[in-house]
């Protein structure tokens, strides 16, 4: 019996953490600091620096926007944060040291490891650690929109979103997607597919107001399988309130800024074999000079070449995603503008080959206008263009638009 009471004894002596018979034989057995004793001692003199960081270490699955780090009682340092092949993510510190986000979006399905440092009020360090990896491009969806952060538009801009997978369950993904204005006015989603929703007011923006879109989709499950993994804000700038009226009959076209009629230009719209749409349409893209070419949107002749095809289109603005520009037109006589309707449903205004005189209508117009603005055809022997073609969900009624909600 004495010999097991001596290999127990010798048991406790090896896992024990404290001293051995070395110390019992001083006396100090019974005085010894305990483990206890040891950790609270080291905890009293430990940072008071607390940092958190987003996603918890060993998370999987992360949204790529969802990153970040923060401290309480304390000042970050340093933060580092790496793909386990080493690259190095860019990131900074807020000017308080109280956060830290990398500088975009991280990749998908990649492996990442965070460390980060800080100090408390006494200069003592506190460190933490987290790895984490984020989610496929196959298990997640994101979606791109306009118009963009910080932009100044006209009054007809929709928030129009463009999912890259269709959306399955429409109401969850709508009420993480919030869309305000400081007018006041109420602002309502409509669903034009799976993968396209827009929000708009009953009415035109408030002129000089501020919009605000709140996206939190990291986590929402668009589609069995399918998860959200942005987390985004975006404000924009409502500008002056600029409606154009192009009346296809008489060939002109009234432009009124803030409820005044500032410029009447002569116009030239679609040949009654090709007529332009009617309807409130969006300028949705602006380019100087551009391409045209029939083929790419069903005007081919016998041989499949484009009936057109012109290199160089000046003072091009976009009203449809099906090829309805309003632009300059150097190529017809000065006579057709008021007089004659002679495009292929666009609307031309006059200017010169190469864009660089000023004091064209089409320059004139182009240098006036903001992506956003309105422009709107009436008189013509068209019918209405569709609300989605191009940003043009105006030409449905306030009740038909919010039918189209999930929310």
């Amino acid at each position: 019996m004495a010999a097991v009471s001596a290999v127990l004894g010798g048991v406790l002596m090896l896992t024990a953490c404290g001293g051995g018979d070395e110390d019992k034989a001083k006396g100090g057995g019974d005085t010894a600091k305990s483990q206890s004793d040891v950790d609270a001692a080291a905890a009293k003199d430990a940072s008071k620096a607390k940092i958190t960081i987003a996603p918890k270490d060993g998370s999987t699955n992360v949204g790529i926007d969802t990153t970040a780090v923060s401290v309480a009682d304390g000042t970050l340092t340093a933060v580092e944060l790496k793909t386990s092949e080493g690259a190095a993510v860019a990131g900074r510190i807020a000017g308080d040291g109280k956060s830290w986000k990398p500088d975009a979006p991280l990749k998908r399905s990649t492996k990442y490891a965070l460390s980060a440092t800080a100090k408390d009020a006494g200069g003592k360090e506190a460190h933490e650690n987290s790895s984490f990896t984020t989610v496929s491009p196959e298990n997640s969806f994101i979606g791109s929109f306009v118009p963009e952060d910080g932009q100044t538009v006209g009054v007809g801009m929709p928030v129009s979103i463009t999912f890259n997978k269709p959306i399955k369950d429409r109401k969850a993904v709508q009420a993480a997607i919030n869309v305000t204005s400081d007018s006041g006015q109420e602002v309502v989603g409509h669903w034009f597919s799976d993968q396209r929703l827009d929000f708009r007011p009953e009415n035109y923006w408030k002129a000089n107001s501020t919009v605000t879109m709140k996206m939190t989709l990291d986590g929402v499950q668009g589609a069995p399988g399918i998860q959200g993994v942005q987390n985004r804000t975006a404000t924009f700038k409502i500008g002056r309130s600029q409606v154009s009226t192009v009346d296809a009959k008489s060939k002109k076209m009234t432009v009124t800024r803030d409820g005044q009629v500032i410029k009447t230009i002569p116009i030239s719209a679609g040949a009654p074999a090709n007529p332009t749409y009617n309807g409130q349409m969006v300028i949705s893209e602006k380019f100087k000079e551009t391409r045209m070419n029939g083929a790419t949107v069903g005007f081919t002749d016998a041989d499949g070449k484009g009936e057109y095809d012109i290199k160089d289109v000046p003072h091009a603005m976009r009203l449809s995603n099906s090829g309805t520009f309003l632009h300059g037109n150097y190529w017809g006589a000065d006579s057709i503008f008021g007089n004659a309707n002679t495009s292929h449903g666009c609307i031309g205004l006059n200017d010169v080959k190469g864009a660089g005189d000023p004091n064209q209508p089409a320059a004139w117009f182009y240098d006036n206008s903001l992506i956003g603005d309105v422009v709107t055809v009436v008189n013509s022997p068209d019918k209405t263009i569709k609300p989605d073609n191009g940003l043009n969900g105006w030409n449905m009624s306030w009740a038909d638009w919010k039918a189209g909600s999930a929310a």
